[in-house]
C-alpha cells in the first residue's frame, strides 16, 4: 500500500500511513478549495427571492412596490461587502466566516418567523433590515472563502474566480432541488426561508478550520500545468452538475405531477455530483504527499550548526537596525501617497486603489454593464408577462438565466485566463466583448422580437455571470493581493448602484407610467401589457451598456503594456525560492543522513572562510 510504504514499519504501519495521508488531505490547499466550493454552492440564496417572495407578499399584506423595496435591500446587502473586507484585512478568514454564518442564521430566521406568523408582523423597515443582514452574509462567505482561495492559487486566479462564482450561480438551482425534496412543490415558499437560514450557516461553520491562507508547498513549485489540469477536472465536474440541474428543471416542468420519491432520487444524485470533486482533491494531494520527505526517527536527524560569536552578537544589532528602518518607512501618513500609486500589479493601498483612474474607469464600466444585466434578470418575469408568454415559459426563462449565469462565470474565468496566457490579451478587453454581447440581449427585449426572449434570457444570463470573474480578476491583477479583501468588495458595490439607477429609477418608473396610460390605477397592482412596457427603458439600457463597453475598452488600452508583461512572475519566483530553500534544509527537515554525509557537511562548513555556514 502506498501509504504503508511511507510509514515507519511494524504493526499498524498501513493504518498509520493512511491516517497521516488523511490529515495531509484535510489540511491541504485542494481540500480548502473543495470546501470553498461547498460554501459558495450554499451562498446564493439571494438568487431565489422569486420563489419565496409570494409567501412574503401574501402573509405580510405587501403591495408590489413594498416587495420591490424589500428586493432592493436584498441586493444592497448581498453586494455591499466593505465591512467583511475590512474585517478580513486584520483577522483570519475563520472570523469572517463565523460572522457571516451568524448573520445568515439571524437574518433569514427572523424573516421565517415573521412570514410563518410566529412573531408579530414587523414594520417594513425592520423587514428590510432582516433581509439586508441575511443577504449580507453572502459577502462574508465570498470574502472568507473566495478571497482566500485566490490568495492560495494566485497564478490561477481567473480560473479560481470562474469556478467559485459559477457554483454561486448554481446555488439557486441546488436550493430549489433540495427544497422540493424536503418540503414538496405545494409549499408556498415559507419553509424555503428556514432552509436558507440554517444550511449555509452550518456549512460555513463546518469548514471554518479548513479555510485559511496556506503557503504554496515546495512540491507544487514548477508544476503549474498539473494544477491547471486539476482545475479543468473541477470544471468538467461542474459542467456535469449544471447539465443535470438543467435537465431536471426541464423534466419537472414537463411532468404534470412529479412524484415525491422521485425527488429523493434526484437529490441523492445531486449530492453525489456535488461531492464528486473530492476524488480530484485526493488525487492532487497524493502527488504532493508522495514528494514530501518521509518522516524519520529523531535519532536519525542530523543537524549541524556552525556559528561564531561575532554572528551571534551582530544578529540582534542587525534586527534592531531593520526594525528602526521599518518604523521610519511606515511613519508617513497613509494619505501622503494616495495620488502616487505604485506600478500596476504591485500592492496598492486601499486609498491608492480607490482614487486611481483605473478603478474609476472599471467602476463606471461595471455600473453600466452589471446594472443593465441585473435589471433584465430581476424583471424577467414581468418582461415575459408583458410580452404575452405563458407562466410555464416565464419559469423556463428564470431557469435559463440561472444555468447560463453559471456558464458565463466559468467560461469567462477559463477563457480569459487562456487568451491572457497564450496571446497576452488584456482581461478588460474580454469585459468589453461581454458588454457588447449584452447589448444584443437588451435590444431583443426592447424591440420585442418574436420568441426573442428565449435568446435574450440565455444571452443576458451568460453576460451577467461573465462579468463577475472578470471584474474581480482585474482588481486582483492591477491593484495586487495585499488588500484584495477590501478592494474585491468595493468592486461589488457597483452592482446595487447600477441596479438602483437602471432598475428602480428607469425601468420601474417607465413601466408604471405605461401601465397608468393603459388604464391602471396608482396604489394598486399595476400591470402593463405589450412591447411598449419595456421598450424605452431597454433602449436606454442598451445605450448605457454600449457606453460601458467603450469605457472598458479605454481600460484595456490603458493596461495593454501591463498585460503584455509577466503578471505572475513574482509568484513563480517565490515558489522557486521556497523550493530551493527546502532543498538546502532537507537534512534538518527530517530526512535521514548517514554519518559520512554528516562528516562531509562538517568538513565543508569548517572550510568556509567566514565560519558562519549553517548546514
Amino acid at each position: 500500500m502506498v501509504f504503508g510504504e511511507r510509514a515507519a514499519g511494524g504493526p499498524g504501519a498501513d493504518a498509520a500511513g493512511t491516517m497521516r495521508f488523511a490529515r495531509h488531505v484535510v489540511r491541504g490547499r485542494w481540500f480548502m478549495f473543495f470546501a470553498s466550493i461547498l460554501i459558495m454552492a450554499a451562498a446564493g440564496g439571494t438568487y431565489i427571492f422569486g420563489i419565496y417572495s409570494k409567501a412574503v407578499k401574501t402573509s405580510l399584506g405587501y403591495d408590489q412596490q413594498t416587495l420591490n423595496t424589500l428586493s432592493f435591500f436584498k441586493d444592497v446587502g448581498a453586494n455591499v461587502g466593505i465591512l467583511p473586507g475590512l474585517i478580513n484585512e486584520v483577522t483570519p478568514p475563520w472570523v469572517v466566516l463565523a460572522c457571516g454564518a451568524g448573520m445568515n442564521l439571524a437574518g433569514y430566521l427572523m424573516i421565517y418567523l415573521a412570514v410563518s406568523g410566529r412573531t408579530a408582523r414587523p414594520p417594513v423597515w425592520l423587514m428590510c433590515v432582516y433581509i439586508a443582514v441575511g443577504a449580507n452574509s453572502q459577502s462574508f462567505a465570498n470574502t472568507g472563502a473566495l478571497v482566500t482561495a485566490v490568495k492560495n492559487f494566485p497564478e490561477d486566479r481567473g480560473v479560481v474566480l470562474g469556478l467559485l462564482k459559477g457554483f454561486v450561480g448554481l446555488s439557486g438551482a441546488i436550493f430549489t432541488q433540495i427544497y422540493r425534496a424536503v418540503y414538496g412543490t405545494d409549499n408556498d415558499g415559507a419553509e424555503l426561508v428556514l432552509l436558507m437560514a440554517w444550511l449555509p450557516a452550518a456549512i460555513s461553520l463546518l469548514f471554518i478550520p479548513t479555510i485559511r491562507i496556506m503557503p504554496r508547498p515546495i512540491a507544487a513549485a514548477g508544476r503549474a500545468s498539473g494544477e491547471r489540469r486539476a482545475f479543468f477536472l473541477f470544471l468538467y465536474a461542474s459542467i456535469v452538475l449544471a447539465v443535470y440541474l438543467l435537465v431536471m428543471n426541464v423534466v419537472e416542468l414537463e411532468v404534470t405531477r412529479f412524484p415525491k420519491p422521485a425527488y429523493y432520487v434526484t437529490v441523492a444524485v445531486l449530492l453525489l455530483l456535488i461531492f464528486f470533486p473530492i476524488v480530484i482533491v485526493v488525487k492532487q494531494e497524493l502527488k504532493t504527499y508522495l514528494l514530501q520527505p518521509a518522516p524519520a526517527p529523531a535519532a536519525a536527524i542530523v543537524t549541524i550548526t556552525v556559528e561564531d560569536e561575532k554572528t551571534r552578537e551582530a544578529a540582534p544589532a542587525a534586527d534592531q537596525d531593520q526594525a528602526a528602518a521599518d518604523r521610519d518607512s511606515s511613519s508617513p501618513s497613509c494619505f501622503q501617497d494616495v495620488f502616487r500609486p505604485p506600478a500596476r500589479g504591485q500592492d496598492y493601498t486601499i486609498l491608492q486603489a480607490l482614487f486611481s483612474v483605473d478603478m474609476l474607469v472599471l467602476f463606471v464600466a461595471t455600473i453600466c454593464g452589471i446594472g443593465g444585466t441585473l435589471t433584465a434578470v430581476d424583471n424577467m418575469g414581468q418582461i415575459g408577462q408583458s410580452l404575452g408568454y405563458p407562466q410555464r415559459s416565464v419559469t423556463t426563462f428564470v431557469s435559463l438565466v440561472s444555468i447560463w449565469n453559471y456558464a458565463g462565470r466559468v467560461v469567462s474565468g477559463f477563457a480569459s485566463e487562456y487568451v491572457l496566457a497564450r496571446y497576452k490579451v488584456p482581461r478588460p478587453l474580454a469585459l468589453t466583448a461581454v458588454l457588447l454581447l449584452a447589448c444584443v440581449g437588451h435590444a431583443l427585449i426592447a424591440f420585442g422580437v418574436s420568441h426573442g426572449l428565449y435568446a435574450a434570457s440565455v444571452i443576458l444570463g451568460f453576460c451577467f455571470g461573465a462579468q463577475w470573474p472578470l471584474l474581480f480578476a482585474i482588481i486582483s491583477e492591477v491593484f495586487g493581493l495585499k488588500y484584495y479583501s477590501t478592494l474585491y468588495n468595493f468592486g461589488a458595490v457597483a452592482s446595487p448602484v447600477g441596479s438602483y439607477v437602471l432598475n428602480v429609477r428607469i425601468a420601474g418608473r417607465m413601466y408604471d407610467r405605461e401601465a397608468l396610460r393603459q388604464g391602471g390605477r396608482r396604489g394598486r397592482d399595476l400591470t402593463c401589457a405589450g412591447v411598449r412596457c419595456f421598450r424605452e427603458s431597454f433602449l436606454i439600457i442598451t445605450g448605457v451598456t454600449l457606453l460601458g463597453a467603450l469605457v472598458s475598452l479605454l481600460l484595456a488600452w490603458r493596461t495593454r503594456e501591463f498585460y503584455r508583461g509577466d503578471l505572475y512572475g513574482r509568484f513563480r519566483e517565490v515558489g522557486m525560492a521556497a523550493a530551493g530553500g527546502g532543498e538546502d534544509k532537507k537534512v534538518a527537515g527530517g530526512g535521514v543522513s548517514s554519518d559520512t554525509d554528516a562528516k562531509q557537511d562538517t568538513s565543508s562548513s569548517s572550510e568556509s572562510s567566514n565560519g558562519n555556514t549553517k548546514v
